[in-house]
């Protein structure tokens, strides 16, 4: 059972998601700085929205902490890269307000093009301004997209069901993808000067503060909107204000800004900016759908499980193709730095079949996190695994190929300390198997415990050895034999419910015939 500390309203589904796990549900809401400091310690996840300030002195602080989990998309909140350096992930739950964020664009598009909040306040304060109010269509505008992703995305479907014409800049996104969204690639530059609305729908980054400043601004057309839902600081306030004070462009749809709350701002001054007060998630059904992610994904951390949506894992992602080769490529690792008595100073990783073709990392993460797993030093994670691998000297590369020649998949692994092995996913139900060590074929069930004997291939080997391990009450739970190329020596895979006494390991060794006896402890 985990202490999940939490300091912001969360969909009470999720948090219970939580407590039918068995954890321990920790809710602490509007605490203090300092009182963060407090209640952090013996946490062992923390999960907020936007207002907890996740610092390096609350990581710090936080020596049990495993995850960080943003009950939403943006992270400016959270010292990701210190996170980083302490082993601790950082997740969050990108897709569940994407619908209603892209739905509040089209809100303040629409907004903005008619003049709605400006002519309601009027109308409720007894003043009938027909002529003031008056707005332009969305139909045959051109709607400048800046950031194709999830959100971006969503806005160009919408604009293009009000018969808009897109174009988008986004370095991300190839042609032919923004071809089948009906999308028009252009430099930013390109992108403001022709734009009639300009919607924004990027992270927030040291690269894209500003990005949207007074320079780009004096080139776009004077009846150019701005809309902004992605996150405040990434369009030049000062900027935006002063271009729409000179009429350098017609106005603005604002739901973020650089600092929040904000309650007073030269932009509330302007007649042609409508503002919201960041609603772009504040819809019922993202906050059930934050919650219940946000669950899923610290439950997946705690569990040392992949977790899908961690912002601070190299590969954080894992195709269905992939997926279920994870826990064997991280036995393989453990299984590997058993037969070395210790973590192998460098590791070559072959991907072959049909996962060659799928983004591997993931895979390539999951052998690390395996063989460090065990190791002297802090908790293994796969946010850290890359990090200590270094500091101890450890280098793994990877290569792919198609091809398999006895298996449809197969994960190869070949180390400095002289010892190979070799595992797949067998049958309708896809269990694993480890199919070579040391470069002899075998066949066996992964294991806890494997004994590896090599021994002259003559008749009567077999019997010997099972006999041995008989008599002093070792059950043998597989067995899997592997020759040589050249017939003249044999190996024996064994997979048992304990692991071989020392006594009799040498009892083993001391058989004529045997040439080799190695346990494999799993780590």
């Amino acid at each position: 059972m985990a202490r999940i500390l939490v300091t912001e309203t969360i969909a009470d589904g999720g948090l219970e998601q939580l407590r039918k796990a068995g954890h321990q549900v920790d809710v602490r809401e509007g605490l203090t700085p300092a009182e963060l400091l407090t209640e952090i310690v013996g946490a062992h996840a923390l999960i907020i929205r936007s207002a907890t300030k996740v610092t390096p002195a609350v990581l710090d602080a936080g020596t049990d902490l495993l995850v960080v989990g943003r009950a939403g998309i943006g992270l400016d909140n959270v010292d990701v890269a210190h996170a980083t350096t302490n082993g601790v992930m950082v997740v969050n739950a990108p897709q569940s307000n994407v619908i209603s964020a892209a739905e509040q664009a089209m809100g303040l598009l629409m907004a903005s093009a008619r003049n709605i909040p400006q002519a309601h306040s009027a109308l409720v304060q007894g003043k009938w301004e027909r002529s003031k109010w008056e707005g332009v269509e969305l139909y045959g505008k051109i709607i400048g997209i800046v950031g194709l992703g999830r959100v971006g995305a969503l806005v160009a479907q919408r604009c293009l069901a009000f018969g808009m014409r897109l174009i988008a800049f986004d370095p991300f996104v190839g042609e032919e993808r923004a071809r089948a969204m009906g999308v028009e690639l252009l430099p930013l530059a390109e992108v403001v000067k022709r734009a009639d609305f300009l919607s924004i729908h990027l992270p927030k980054t040291k690269e894209t503060t500003g990005l949207i400043g007074a320079e780009l601004l004096r080139t776009a057309k004077p009846d150019l909107r701005i809309i902004n839902t992605a996150r405040g600081g990434i369009v030049d306030e000062t900027a935006l204000y002063e271009a729409i004070r000179d009429g350098v462009i017609a106005g603005a749809g604002l739901d973020v800004f650089s600092e929040e709350p904000i309650t007073d701002s030269p932009l509330f001054t302007l007649p042609s900016v409508v503002v919201t007060p960041h609603l772009g998630a504040s819809t019922r059904e993202a906050q059930d759908k934050a919650g219940d992610t946000i669950a899923e994904m610290v439950q997946l951390a705690l569990a040392g499980e992949f977790v899908p949506f961690a912002v601070n894992v190299s590969a954080a992602e894992a195709s269905e193709t992939v997926r279920p080769f994870l826990p064997l490529a991280e036995r393989l690792g453990r299984l590997l730095t058993g037969i070395c008595n210790g973590v192998p100073k460098g590791v070559d990783i072959l991907f072959q079949g049909q996962i060659a073709d799928y983004d591997t990392r993931i895979l390539k993460l999951s052998v690390l996190k395996g063989m460090l797993t065990g190791a002297p030093g802090p908790s293994v994670t796969f946010v850290n695994a890359p990090q200590l691998a270094e500091q101890m000297g450890c280098v793994v590369s990877d290569s792919k190929s198609v091809e398999s020649s006895d298996y449809r998949n197969m994960i190869t692994l070949r180390s400095t300390c002289g010892h190979s092995l070799a595992g797949t996913l067998a049958g309708l139900r896809g269990e694993p198997r480890i199919v070579m060590v040391d470069d002899h074929d075998v066949e066996v069930p992964p294991s806890r415990h494997l004994l590896v004997v090599r021994n002259d291939d003559r008749p009567g080997m077999i019997g010997v050895v099972g006999t041995t391990l008989g008599a002093h009450g070792v059950n043998i739970a597989n067995m899997a034999l592997g020759r040589t190329p050249n017939d003249t020596s044999a190996l024996m895979v064994i997979a048992s419910d304990q692991p071989v006494p020392t006594d009799v390991l040498d009892a083993l060794r001391a058989t004529p015939g045997i040439t080799g006896v190695d346990p494999i402890a799993e780590i």
